[in-house]
This record gives structure tokens, sequence and C-alpha cells, in this order.
């Protein structure tokens, strides 16, 4: 029991003093120890604050040179847009005017080719593959090859319209692009410390597979401009392809069209010669009529003359019967008195000769007038009818052709 009761051992001064100046030393030690932490993180606060600040200072000045490239590229794309959709406006244009030209070819083509068949209509010797007809032919030809190359033309057009298009269609989706992400980099650039809507963003620091590189980011802005501008120098070198052509295709079809009126003026002009030519024959050897007053009648001339030998044939028939009445009384004379005397002589050689006349000379005669006759009634039905073709042919070339190709604007 009384070993219960004793107390703890009690310890000798020097480990007393020990043990004070132990407990002085650990706190010397621990106070160093913290003046020394304090120290160090007073310097690690300043040296992050400083690196923070500096960092922050760089993203900043990174985030504003990427705002000047976006905005770089943003006014290069907005520049190339609007260049490429001038072009594209101007060369819409210009298929207007192909399209137009391409229209007004048809109605010369159709009026060339009506303009041969109608000339198929000429007839006899006028139906001749005369100088109009070769020129006609080759204004058909002409057209015919200007359309073909005005349809290649508006096709090669069509399709660079589309080209030009597409080119639109890239910058305009790159410059929607820049302009989003213009916007959310001003947003970054905006915002500070103090910025009220500043938060933690979770699996914020992370690499995006779909991330590109710097280079393919401005490879990908400077590939559509020169896209666009490639397209654009194609547009203006076709552009001047088709004012070539379409000043070369209209001086083509304006002088094959002179060619046409020429050779057409010179035809009328010959077939109204050939024709008055005729007219004058015809007047000739026809009876006077309506339209021809002529002082020499050739036909009306050789009327008279045959009716003047049949006038003169029966005339003499008269004195060939009494020359045979009276042979044929002294035939008659009794005995010795039936005597071949001058008289009987007289008439007999009257007869015959009366006879000769007759016979020979004026029924002769007569027959060679009325074959002239026909001959001339022939010459007038041949010249008449060579009249009636020039006719048909001048109305051909002058009312039916002449009058069509008045309407053809060039």
């Amino acid at each position: 029991m009384a070993r219960l009761l004793q107390g703890p051992p009690k310890l000798h001064p020097s480990e007393w003093d020990t043990a004070n100046k132990m407990q002085c030393a650990s706190t010397k030690s621990q106070k160093s120890k913290s003046e020394c932490m304090t120290a160090e993180s007073r310097r690690l606060l300043d040296e992050i604050e400083k690196t923070t600040r500096k960092t922050q200072s760089d993203v900043n000045k990174k985030i504003e040179q990427r705002r000047e490239e976006i905005k770089f590229w943003k006014e290069e794309l907005d520049n190339k847009l609007e260049q490429i959709v001038h072009e594209t406006e101007v060369l819409l244009t210009f298929k207007t005017r192909l399209e137009k030209s391409l229209d007004n070819c048809k109605e010369p083509l159709v009026i060339a080719q009506k303009c041969l068949q109608n000339r198929q209509k000429r007839t006899g010797v006028d139906l001749v593959h005369d100088e109009v007809e070769q020129e006609l032919v080759k204004e058909a030809e002409v057209l015919q090859g200007v359309i073909a190359l005005l349809e290649r033309t508006l096709e090669q057009t069509n399709e660079q319209i589309r080209l030009n298009r597409s080119a639109k269609y890239s910058l305009e989706l790159d410059l929607k692009d820049k302009f989003t992400a213009l916007m959310i980099d001003d947003y970054c650039a905006s915002l500070t410390n103090n910025t009220p809507d500043i938060r933690y963003a979770d699996n914020a620091v992370k690499t995006e597979l779909n991330f590109v590189s710097p280079e393919d980011w401005t490879d990908f802005s400077n590939i559509n401009v020169e896209k666009a501008e490639k397209q654009r120098k194609n547009s203006l070198a076709l552009r001047a392809l088709i004012d070539g052509i379409l000043s070369q295709t209209a001086n083509d079809i304006r002088k094959q069209y002179e060619q046409v009126n020429v050779a057409f003026r010179n035809r009328m002009k010959e077939v109204k010669d050939a024709k008055h030519k005729l007219e004058t024959l015809l007047a000739i050897v026809s009876v006077p009529s309506f339209g021809f007053v002529k002082v020499m009648d050739e036909t009306a001339s050789q009327e008279k003359n045959i009716a003047a030998l049949r006038k003169a044939i029966a005339d003499k028939e008269g004195p060939v019967k009494v020359a045979q009445t009276r042979l044929e009384a002294r035939n008659h004379r009794p005995n010795v008195e039936l005597c071949y005397d001058t008289v009987q002589y007289r008439l007999t050689s009257e007869v015959q000769e009366i006879s000769k006349n007759i016979q020979r000379q004026l029924k002769e005669t007569l027959a060679q007038a009325e074959t002239a006759l026909k001959g001339l009634s022939r010459r007038q039905l041949s010249l008449e009818e060579e009249i009636q073709v020039k006719e048909n042919t001048l109305y051909i070339d002058e009312v039916l052709c002449m009058q069509m190709r008045e309407s053809i604007y060039i």
C-alpha cells in the first residue's frame, strides 16, 4: 500500500536545467525555421506573383498578336471576297451578252435557210447555183459556226461562274470562322483578374484532337485567298476572250451579211437587165398589146405579108380562069380552024406563067411566111415564159428574201 502511494520519481537538477535549455533551444530553432519559412514564402509569393503577371502579360500580348493576325487575314479575305463577288457580277453581265448574241444569231440563220428554201422555187434556167446561193450557204455556215462557238463559250462561262462561287463560298466560310474566332479572342482580351464572370473550367487545359498548327491555319486562309485570286484572274482572262469572240463574230456575221446583200443586188440587177432585154425582143416579135407599144411589130408585119400573099393568090384566080376558059373554048374550033396560032400560044403560056407564079412563088412564099409566123409565135411564147421565169425569180429575191433580210439586226 505504501508502494502504491509513492509519488513520481524526481529528476536531478541537472536534468531540469538540461530540459529547460532544450526547450529554449527547440523554441529558438522553431522560431528560426518559422522565420525562414516566412521569408521563403514571401520570396515565393513575390516570385510567383511576378511569374504570374509576366505570364499573363505574355498571354495578353499573344492574344493581341493573334487578334491582329486574325484581323489581317480577315481583311485579306474580305478584300478578296469583295473582288471575287464583283468579278462574278461582271462575268454574269458577260454571260447575258453571250446569251443575247446567241439569240440574235438564231433569226438570221432561220432567214438564211428560208431564203435558200425560197430560191429552190426558182424555175427553168434561173434555178442556178449562183453567187447569191453560194453566199447564203456561206452565211448559214458562218452563223452555225458562231452559234457553236458561243454555246461552248457560254458553257465555259457557266463553269467559271461556278468556280467563282465556289471560291466565294470558301472565303465566306473562312470569314465566318475568323469572325467567330475574333469575337472569342476579343472576349478573352477583355478578361481581367477582376472580371465578374471568370470561373474555373474543368478540363480547360487539354489538347483537342482537331487542333491545327499555326502554319496549317495560315496555309488554310492563304490557299482560300490564292484560290479566289486564281479564279478572279481566270475570270478576267475569260472576259477578255468573250470580248474578242463577240467582236470578231459580230464582224464576221456583219461582213457576210453585206456580202449576201451585195450578191442579191447584183443578181437582181442581172435578172432585171435580162428581163428588160427579153421584153424588148418580145415587143419586136409579138402582136401589140397593153404594155408593149412599139413602132416595129414583126408579127403584125408578117401577118400582113401573109394576107397580101393570100390576096395575090386569090387575085390570080380570075386571070387563070379567063385564060383556061378561053383555051377550053378555042379547043372547040372546027376542022382547020383548030390552029395553034399566036393566040393559042399566048393563052397557053399565060396559063403556065400564072400557074407557075402562083404555085412556085406565091404559094411557096406563103408557106415560108406562115412558117416564119409560126416561128415568131413560138419565140413569143418562149419569151413570155422566160419573162415569167424572171418575174418569179425577182419576186423570190426582191420580195420574199430581201424583205425578210431587212428585219435582221446585227
